[in-house]
């Protein structure tokens, strides 16, 4: 089923009003993950980005991890996220104590 309408996207910053902080739990997390990230050659942009999330709680949004992890990753490896054209995300049910982030960068030939 394709859902076609001709209107302006909404963004993230458009979408709250005023600045937004960062929790003690985000912050924790970053850091988490800045530790975490190996270091790695990113691909020339324009880039295909595919996450899947291990989940175990079924009743978990897909897409509400994407931003902090996506924002993490950019400042890892000093890439911008305006040069993301196309983005994949599986969600993936686990047992309890099995969650998981799987990332994959690509370089996208349009």
């Amino acid at each position: 089923m394709l859902i076609n309408l001709p209107i302006k996207p909404l963004s993230v910053n458009e979408a709250w009003q005023g600045k937004r902080f960062k929790t003690a739990k985000y912050k924790a997390y970053e850091q988490e993950l800045m530790y975490r990230l190996k270091p790695l050659v990113i691909p020339q942009p324009p880039y295909q980005i595919i996450f899947e999330f291990g989940f175990s709680n079924k009743a978990s949004d897909w897409d509400n991890p994407v931003k902090p992890l996506q924002d993490v990753l950019q400042k890892k490896y000093g890439f911008n996220d305006r040069d993301i054209y196309e983005g994949i995300v599986r969600k993936v049910v686990v047992k309890k104590g099995e969650e998981f982030i799987k990332v994959e960068i690509n370089h996208l030939v349009i």
